[in-house]
């Protein structure tokens, strides 16, 4: 290729990325771009180097202007649509403009070359993939030119960059590494697979109502989901909570389960409390037991082994309780010091607290330990029952007819287990009475854990494999300036909750005990993400007390049409197995429980629970029907969905309005469009105000030119008090029949001070929390926050280390002055698990 012909072709390509944005990717900048482009490229350079090299020199714009994220995701769509057909895209289709919101308009005029060279390359794909043993050959009996025909190419221009290449390397089915599907392919192969639950009659319109859900960005399925629906190992669901039995041969079993739901994308939350203890006699060889730290060792080792569907390696939690006597070498498993045989890096820890635990620490008394196998009962106890149980132990231990037991000041190992918290980002804190006393499942058994992302509570045991399978609606696309869409919002969960209850019957279950468990219990987990881009499109600030009212509404409204659906849904199909003698069977639904953890605690909850809707049409429809779904609804990280969705993460405020972002796809900038757009309104959005944006580690708080009303709008994570995020977690749990994957984000460098976060987290009713998120001693730390409540104020350094809630932390250099330097954002690294993204 000439240097002339090159010149033109990376122009033409330019010219049409930049549809719509010519006024900041201006004549002047696209002539440096491609130059640009030209100096980074050698004589001879093939399409497909051509294409990266320009995507590479948009990228690196991106923090100028969200615009040259949208040109830098239509080079890279064009350059993944030459990957599936062999060819560049006919005509200008594969750059439609945008509306003023910067939404695309999906009423476009498509070029009609690129249309049918789409459609076309979707019906190829799918029998590609059938004849490879890919694609499950079910879906060739849809009529694929008619599902063709519904399929939406402009609905393409919804995905960011970091999407495009996200979906490219992970998401999008290949053969043998040839892709096969383009991105609105990928959405209808899912939304057919899904549809396989449904009588043959309807599944192309089902189907085609799935694909508007997915396409349209309204509802996500978790990623295991999207993996393998329609495919021929269809591996769908997200979670798997097992408990881990007394004796050698099940502990062994129980790391074969772990790899066999590991190897099919699944991720773990394990129960370990059950295991003896260190020192505690084996009776069938007379020895004493070496506790539960070597076994954990071993599970951590084949967590590291197993990589997940070829997706991510293997990811999993272990639980125990706070009673357990190896609970003490529990806390250190995640430590960077000491013996290595007892340390477990590659897997996360978890600890399971009881309300009895809680009291001792604020009582200040002290706290018994013992050994699972004295203690018959403790671990399925919870409550009132627990307590007394409990007590009863002690007495045997003050009598002496305990072998082995220790006491300890509460207030001490509740300290200690906050420190390696801090330390370390383990254990997460999880509370198992408020898991257990508000269980619609109570009849059914115990709740002895939580999954790996701590928003599942399902009951488990030796014999019994707890599944929960997962998806989100994402609230950005529910509201406008004036509030919530309810029609939409009440359509969008009336359709997720029956594509959830389909999974449960088309998913390839890796164990005979996840299947049971499954099928008798059907549990599924709606749950949202988007959370503070709802709030922002509606202009109401995170840290203020119209979020909790909004937090508050909106999950009442996603509650009442998810419990409602799984009813009809019995109606037309059938209650589940162990329906009778659950809560919904009695009467009872989630707000109704807050009262029973009251009486359990004999102390308010300091939640308000309000019913603003006709719950009384919801509790006649449930005495009449029953329920399809032993739970409905649980709200996982999204970490991974949200991106592909362009959305917040979750219930989660953003993290950052100018940062990096990390995957195991690269490293992306993400810049706040919302932030942006309002500057450029007040003709705010400069170089200068840009810079220093990035000096303050995208933080707006200390930059007087912005409008407080902006400054309160955009506070990031560390920015908006961590006891007020727990506030907003707990008006969404009063509708949640499991949990929340809950980060904390710790503003202070002085981890003394969690004990009043967390202990607020156990006041307000909270079943689990998730991640903790703190910020290095030497980070910036903005002084937005009231910290004088916690007994001290925030002071400013520069520089520094930003810690993950896995104790690793994103270096951002400074130079000798400590002074950043310009070239630096601040970072983040996405979960290793996508199992409940």
């Amino acid at each position: 290729m000439s240097t002339l012909t090159a010149q033109s072709t990376i122009r033409s390509v330019l010219e049409r990325a930049r549809t719509g944005h010519e006024d900041i990717i201006d004549d002047e900048t696209l002539d440096d771009l491609v130059a640009s482009v030209e100096r980074s490229l050698y004589d001879g350079v093939d399409a497909d180097e051509r294409d990266e090299g320009i995507v590479g020199e948009l990228t690196a714009r991106i923090e100028r202007h969200p615009a040259y994220d949208d040109a830098a995701a239509r080079v890279a769509r064009r350059k993944h649509f030459r990957a599936v057909t062999g060819e560049d895209p006919p005509g200008d289709g594969w750059a439609l403009p945008a509306d003023e919101d910067g939404r695309v308009d999906d009423t476009a005029d498509l070029d009609d070359d690129y249309a049918d060279a789409y459609r076309e390359s979707f019906v190829e794909g799918i029998e590609e993939g059938v004849r490879a043993d890919v694609i499950d050959e079910r879906l060739l009996t849809y009529d694929l030119d008619e599902m063709a025909a519904a399929i939406r190419p402009e609905r393409d221009e919804r995905f960011d960059h970091i999407a495009v290449d996200t979906l490219a390397q992970r998401y999008f089915l290949d053969d043998d590494g040839d892709p096969l599907e383009l991105p609105q392919a990928f959405w209808m192969r899912v939304a057919m697979g899904i549809a396989l639950r449904e009588p043959v009659d309807d599944r192309p319109e089902r189907a085609r109502e799935f694909y508007e859900l997915l396409s349209t960005l309204r509802f996500v399925h978790s990623s295991p989901t999207l993996f393998h629906a329609g495919t021929t190992h269809p591996q769908l669901a997200s979670c798997y909570v097992t408990t881990v039995p007394d004796d050698l041969e099940g502990i062994f079993d129980a790391y074969k389960s772990h790899a066999k739901l590991s190897k099919w994308s699944g991720g773990l939350g394990t129960d370990w409390t059950p295991v003896r203890a260190s020192g505690s006699l084996i009776e069938s060889t007379g020895v004493e037991s070496t506790g539960t730290v070597p076994f954990l060792k071993i599970s951590n080792d084949v967590t590291a082994a197993i990589n997940r569907s070829g997706k991510r390696r293997g990811a999993a939690c272990a639980y125990m309780e706070p009673w357990h006597l190896d609970f003490p070498d529990f806390l250190d498993l995640k430590r960077n010091t000491g013996d290595e045989r007892r340390r477990t890096h590659d897997m996360n820890t978890a600890a399971w607290v009881p309300d009895l635990f809680m009291k001792r620490v604020q009582a200040d008394e002290q706290w018994t330990l013992f050994s699972p196998d004295e203690v018959p009962g403790l671990h399925e106890a919870h409550g009132e029952e627990f307590e007394e149980l409990y007590r009863e132990y002690e007495a045997k231990a003050d009598a002496g007819e305990l072998r082995q037991y220790e006491r300890v000041d509460a207030a001490d190992l509740w300290r200690d287990t906050l420190t390696r918290l801090f330390e370390t980002g383990h254990p997460w804190i999880t509370f198992k009475d408020a898991c257990n006393v508000r269980s619609p499942q109570d009849h059914a058994g115990t709740i002895r854990s939580s999954n790996l992302c701590t928003e599942i509570t399902l009951n488990t045991s030796t014999d019994e494999t707890a599944v929960c399978n997962l998806g989100s609606v994402n609230l950005s696309e529910h509201v406008d300036e004036d509030g919530i869409e309810r029609e939409k919002l009440e359509s969008t969960v009336e359709t997720a909750m029956r594509m959830l209850d389909n999974v449960v019957d088309l998913n390839f279950y890796p164990t005979d005990r996840s299947e049971r468990s499954n099928m008798e219990h059907r549990p599924i987990g709606l749950g949202m993400m988007g959370f503070h881009e709802a709030l922002i499109e509606q202009r109401t600030p995170m840290n203020g007390e119209e979020a909790v009212a909004f937090a508050d509404e909106v999950s009442e409204l996603v509650a009442y049409n998810a419990i409602l659906t799984s009813s009809k849904l019995a109606a037309e199909r059938g209650t589940y197995d162990s329906y009778e003698g659950s809560k919904w069977d009695r009467g009872l639904l989630p707000q109704d429980t807050v009262e029973l953890l009251e009486d359990e605690r004999g102390r308010e909850v300091d939640v308000e629970v309000s019913e603003r809707l006709d719950w009384e049409r919801v509790r006649e429809h449930v005495a009449e029907h029953g329920m399809r779904n032993s739970n409905t609804m649980a709200v996982a990280p999204t970490a991974t969905i949200s991106t592909i969705a362009g959305t917040s993460a979750s219930i989660e405020p953003l993290y950052s309005n100018l940062y990096v972002k990390s995957n195991m796809s690269g490293d992306f900038t993400v810049v706040n469009d919302d932030l942006v757009a309002d500057l450029a309104e007040r003709d705010l959005w400069t170089d200068e105000v840009r810079d220093r944006i990035k000096f303050h580690d995208g933080s707006v708080q200390e930059i007087g030119e912005i409008p407080e009303e902006l400054r309160e709008l955009y506070r990031t994570a560390f920015e908006v008090d961590p006891r007020h995020q727990l506030r907003l977690s707990a008006a969404r749990g009063v509708w949640i029949d499991q949990s929340q994957s809950h980060n904390v984000f710790f503003p202070e460098t002085d981890g003394s001070l969690l004990a009043d976060v967390y202990e607020t987290a156990w006041d307000l009713g909270l079943k689990t929390t998730y991640y903790l998120r703190t910020l290095g001693a030497s980070q910036f730390e903005k002084s937005t926050l009231d910290m004088s409540e916690y007994g001290r104020t925030q002071t400013k350094e520069r520089g520094g280390d930003v810690a993950d809630g896995d104790g690793s932390a994103s270096d951002e250099s400074a130079d000798a002055d400590g002074d950043r330097d310009d070239g630096d954002l601040p970072s983040v690294e996405d979960p290793t698990c996508d199992a409940c993204q």
